[in-house]
C-alpha cells in the first residue's frame, strides 16, 4: 500500500466516522424533539384545555419518539438511552427557552456542558 493510499484510507475512515456521529447526533436530536413536543402536547391538552385532538397528536409524536432510537446503528440499548437521556437534558432547556421563554441560567448551562461531555463519553468513544 503506497503512503497516498493509505492516507486515502485514513481521510476516508476519518469522514466515515465524523457522517456517523452526524447521524447519531441527528437522530438524538430528532428523538429529543419529538418526546418534548409530544409531551408538550399532552401537557398542553391536560392541563391547559386544549381540544383532545392536540393530546391525540402528542400521543402519536411520542410513538415516533419510540422509534426513532431504534435507527441509531449501535445495537446497545442501553448506551443509546443513556446519551439520549443527557440529549434530553440539554434540548429540554433549549426548549424552555424558545418555547417557555424561560432562559437558562449559568447552573444550567454548566449542567447542559457537563452532560453534553458525559454523552460523548458515553457513546463516541472508538469502541471496536
Amino acid at each position: 500500500m503506497t503512503g497516498q493510499h493509505a492516507h486515502a484510507c485514513q481521510t476516508a475512515r476519518v469522514q466515515d466516522h465524523r457522517m456517523a456521529i452526524a447521524r447519531a447526533l441527528a437522530l438524538f436530536i430528532a428523538a429529543g424533539l419529538a418526546e418534548i413536543s409530544g409531551g408538550y402536547l399532552i401537557w398542553r391538552w391536560l392541563r391547559d384545555g386544549a381540544p383532545a385532538l392536540i393530546g391525540a397528536a402528542g400521543a402519536l409524536i411520542l410513538v415516533l419518539y419510540g422509534i426513532i432510537p431504534t435507527l441509531q446503528k449501535s445495537h446497545d440499548f442501553g448506551r443509546i438511552y443513556a446519551a439520549y437521556g443527557g440529549v434530553f437534558v440539554i434540548a429540554s432547556l433549549l426548549w424552555g427557552w424558545v418555547i417557555d421563554r424561560k432562559q437558562p441560567d449559568r447552573y444550567d448551562w454548566a449542567g447542559a456542558v457537563i452532560v453534553a461531555v458525559g454523552v460523548a463519553v458515553i457513546f463516541f468513544p472508538p469502541r471496536r
